[in-house]
């Protein structure tokens, strides 16, 4: 997971191996030591690029649960806030890899005095489900992990993982996705030596928001998967973030990186919009993104501030105010009784405005009339004349 990497699943593993099996592998990690980071820390590119400080004036995630599901997470770094851990390995909810650590970090690092560094939603309660222990895991295991997600009010779930396509996978998201769960997912890491591209899962799964690469130039990165319906792009290359010990790392590149950026994107949004569901959710950060660049791009590098602020004509007709409730069955609606008073008020003005109406015509004949006599009384007709 350190470095270019989303966690891969040894799908192999989980077919071959039993129950009890897995579980011995999961009681046993093959390490408990990350590769050490730095402690010193700078602001990175991708924090300038997406500029997500500019949205914490109108929101900064409060009041949004997000949940990851990944290789747990080192609570004792200082930056890194988590409400609960959830630990499906039976090893303890520590971080043995480092990449959960990174992953929370991205999603909602604090943002903190004298720190350059800081999550896009620094205000979202973040849940830890620990999957791996290493840097292979069990398909099983993920599955549960997203029920469990959801299961424990998951308003946005970031997976930074990438299998083939499982029955047991694909239920499970389906499942998130009717509790109305935002779901993020790196689109894969793809090698030179891997051959052609297959889309990654559960990145390809319909109704996921699935997240590719981009590095400083802001062009998708070589490694990233467009093989899979990529929907946004987010920095992927060169990616700074928390790390165990109380550390960070800089030089961290790979899908699984991007795809916590456009998680806290979600929670932005999802904080700022409460009325919106799942759907439009993602469908506002897609319309909002700074467009396609080619394959593998989908719309484009997704963009914090007009994901949170724009005005989408779609969601105004969208949340027009309902019709009125209908009244109960029986009750028959009686006419409202005609206002006399304002009916008697309108007569009287009407009235007066003919009176006066009629006042300024008489004049307007009188005057001149009695100017061209000099104001004398006119002489009477006699028969005759």
């Amino acid at each position: 997971m350190a470095g270019r990497g989303v966690v891969a699943v040894a799908l192999a593993f989980a077919l071959a191996a039993g129950p009890s099996t897995a579980a011995a592998a999961a009681a046993e990690p093959q390490r408990c030591a990350p590769p050490r980071g730095g402690v010193e820390v700078g602001e990175s590119w991708a924090q300038r690029r997406l500029a997500f400080t500019r949205v914490w004036p109108l929101t900064r995630g409060e009041g949004v649960t997000v949940a990851f599901v990944d290789s747990g997470v080192d609570t004792r770094h200082p930056q890194v806030r988590v409400a609960k851990s959830v630990d499906l390995t039976s090893t303890g909810p520590l971080d043995c890899v480092g990449h959960g650590t990174a992953v929370a970090g991205i999603i909602g690092g604090a943002d903190m005095k004298d720190i350059p560094f800081a999550g896009v939603a620094p205000k979202a309660r973040l849940i830890s489900i620990k999957q791996s222990n290493a840097e292979n895991g069990d398909v099983a295991l993920l599955a549960e992990g997203i029920r469990r997600a959801a299961d424990l009010g998951a308003q946005v779930l970031n997976i930074s993982i990438q299998t083939g396509d499982q029955p047991v996978l694909k239920s499970a998201v389906e499942y998130a996705l009717a509790g109305d769960v935002v779901i993020v997912a790196a689109a894969g890491n793809i090698r030179k030596e891997d051959g052609t591209p297959a889309p990654s899962y559960p990145a390809a799964y319909e109704g996921v928001l699935a997240v590719g690469s981009a590095g400083p130039d802001g062009k998708r990165t070589d490694f990233s998967n467009a093989a899979t319906p990529v929907s946004v792009l987010a920095p992927g290359a060169a990616i700074t973030s928390t790390w165990p010990g109380g550390a960070y790392r800089q030089d961290l590149d790979g899908t699984s990186y991007a795809a916590p950026y456009v998680a806290g994107v979600a929670a932005l949004v999802r904080a700022r919009h409460p009325e919106l569901d799942n759907v439009r959710v993602r469908r506002r950060i897609e319309l909002t993104a700074d467009g396609a660049s080619g394959a593998g791009t989908g719309a484009g590098m997704v963009n914090p501030l007009l994901a949170v602020s724009q005005i989408l004509p779609s969601e105004v007709v969208a949340l027009a105010p309902a019709r009125p409730a209908p009244l109960p069955s029986g009750v028959v609606a009686r006419p409202k009784p005609p206002d006399t008073e304002t009916m008697t008020r309108a007569g009287g003005i009407a009235l007066a405005a003919l009176l006066a109406a009629g006042l300024v015509t008489a004049v307007s004949v009188v005057i001149p009339l009695g100017r061209r006599r000099g104001w004398r009384p006119g002489r009477a007709a006699v028969p005759g004349d």
